[in-house]
């Protein structure tokens, strides 16, 4: 394929996204469902097509997304529910590959057992950007996304080991149990000890770069990857130093890095997500002709009965993990770090009263919260990637058993999941009648805002007390009256919220009106910017910096639909 065919194919697919992701917008149905059956379309047509290269997607593709879920998710949030996420990402993707393992080995013809364990670790791992894309736009509860998201971050480096190990005992190259779980922790310790070492070498990148925001965006994008071939080199887990130095940069960059690097970093990191992702799942689809190319040698009975296999253990063995594992004794239930709640008092484990929000969230999944978390764990490209690294001959010189059998098998999770799952996810989650507490969230929003406030008055409070002059006392003295106004204006909408009876966020007629007019005067003065701009009054250049200070300000607003202006 030519510079030219490879570019046209590129643009293509972009387009392909941008519009799925339109379409998405507009029906609610999730873009990464849509893209494979696209693909899958596409695959069926005469044309060039291509194929998946799992050392491209491990190298290029997976460090970046991984990285950017990383740098938005909780490291408190995993912390306080680490069992769950442990029993998620580690206990039951071991489960799943060793049960698909001894189905393999027990029920198709000719299967090994090493062979079932590859596959079992290839399709354990769940990728949870179509739940997550779902379960955002149906609004599920925040602990809920938080599982999904801390899963997702660390089943891969588990899944990814134990491929390797199974690949190691298929191929004959001095495997033993002792050794395999040697290698196991060894990976995953040495993964975690690279990650914090990058982390920390990025902190201190931080602060002098902070003035920068395109340098401290460079050092944010290099990153993921110099984790995962750190890691790689010295023969631990790069895909776990890349999690590890996602979640401690993202949990100290409030303080280490600029606001103008995080709004600058944060848009770059949305776009490379939407652009990975779309292309990745577009590409899935494509894969079709090149697993059924192989299933000739065959019967159609062995194919059947490896495929119900492995969909069977991939959806079934989940719910019944998650209603076990919340079904354990107490003592059973805390000692990985799930509750903090203590029985006799219920304080938290360090003495202090927790609040009734705080109560809820470390309480057990509900039921509905099991059924939503079980359907949401659609596989994606790692599976596809994963099980495309399997070697074509053994050490021996033979063929790897069943590898064109394992590669369809794999293609059909992804598809039955990404899709199946992935469609129907959000049906599910509005039947379980399962939402956040935008109420709750609320309230807990301005009640920090408050707090911020508060503490920016006793700040101002010690500077007026210092020797100044009268320049400062006015400047500070006006500085006192916004923060007053801006005060006011937080506690009046706790005081709205704390006396709403209804579950849904209440509506305030003077808040509205005032993000009304707000929005006015903003589309007003950039009116009167361009007209300036239009009449040769003022340079692009000068329209640029002052059409930037609107933007952040509207980029305060909270999202409503509001009708624009129409140009005069």
């Amino acid at each position: 394929m030519s510079v030219e065919s490879f570019l046209v194919f590129v643009l293509a697919a972009v387009a392909v996204v941008v519009v799925v992701r339109w379409i998405a917008n507009r029906t609610g149905l999730p873009a990464a469902a849509l893209l494979p059956i696209i693909g899958v379309g596409y695959a069926l047509l005469p044309g060039p097509n291509v194929s998946l290269d799992p050392d491209i997607i491990l190298t290029l593709v997976l460090p970046p997304l991984l990285y950017s879920a990383a740098l938005d998710s909780s490291l408190h949030g995993i912390r306080r529910n680490l069992r769950t996420v442990v029993s998620l990402s580690v206990v039951l993707v071991l489960l799943t590959a060793l049960a698909i393992g001894f189905c393999f080995a027990w029920f198709v013809t000719g299967a090994t057992l090493a062979a079932g364990i590859a596959i079992g670790a290839a399709v354990a791992p769940p990728d949870p950007v179509a739940a997550l894309a779902v379960g955002r736009r149906v609004g599920l509860p925040p602990k809920i996304v938080m599982l999904i998201q801390g899963e997702g971050l660390l089943n891969d480096a588990t899944a990814l080991t134990i491929l390797s190990v199974a690949v190691a005992a298929a191929t004959g190259d001095d495997f033993s149990a002792p050794s395999a779980l040697g290698r196991f922790v060894v990976a995953a310790a040495g993964g975690v000890a690279v990650g914090v070492l990058v982390a920390f070498a990025v902190r201190l990148l931080s602060r002098p770069l902070s003035s920068d925001p395109m340098m401290a965006n460079a050092v944010s994008l290099a990153t993921p990857f110099v984790a995962y071939l750190l890691g790689e080199n010295v023969h631990v887990s790069g895909v776990l130093a890349v999690v590890v130095a996602g979640l401690v940069v993202g949990h100290h960059s409030p303080r280490s890095a600029s606001g103008a690097g995080r709004l600058q970093t944060s848009a770059v990191w949305r776009l490379v997500d939407f652009l990975l992702e779309g292309c990745v799942f577009l590409l899935i689809g494509q894969q079709l002709p090149a697993v059924v190319q192989g299933l000739a040698q065959y019967d159609t009975a062995t194919v059947v009965i490896a495929v119900s296999i492995s969909v069977g253990v991939v959806l079934v063995l989940r719910p019944v993990w998650l209603v076990l594992t919340q079904s354990m004794p107490r003592s059973l239930h805390t000692w990985l770090g799930g509750d903090r709640l203590d029985r006799d008092t219920g304080d938290d484990a360090d003495g202090a009263t927790p609040s009734p929000a705080n109560r809820r969230r470390d309480q057990r999944l509900t039921g509905r919260e099991v059924v939503a978390l079980s359907w949401s764990g659609t596989r994606g490209v790692i599976s596809l990637a994963a099980i495309s690294t399997i070697p074509l001959v053994t050490g021996s010189g033979a063929p790897f058993p069943d590898r064109d059998l394992l590669l369809f098998c794999t293609f059909v999770v992804v598809l039955v999941t990404l899709v199946g799952q992935g469609l129907t996810f959000a049906p599910i989650v509005r039947a379980l009648g399962l939402h956040a507490d935008e109420k709750d969230q609320a309230r807990l929003r301005n009640e920090a805002r408050s707090a911020s406030v508060q503490a920016a008055l006793a700040a101002l409070d010690e500077l007026e007390a210092q020797e100044h002059d009268d320049i400062h006392g006015h400047v500070i003295e006006t500085m006192r009256r916004q923060l007053g106004t801006r005060l006011s204006r937080y506690q009046g909408r706790l005081t709205l919220l704390r006396e709403s009876d209804s579950m849904n966020l209440p509506v305030s007629p003077g808040y509205e009106a005032a993000l009304h007019v707000r929005r006015v005067a903003i589309d007003a003065q950039r009116e009167e910017l361009l007209r300036w701009r239009d009449a040769g009054q003022l340079p692009d250049v000068g329209l640029r910096v002052l059409e930037r200070e609107l933007d952040h300000e509207e980029g305060l607003l909270p999202d409503r639909p509001v009708r624009r202006r129409e140009p005069t």
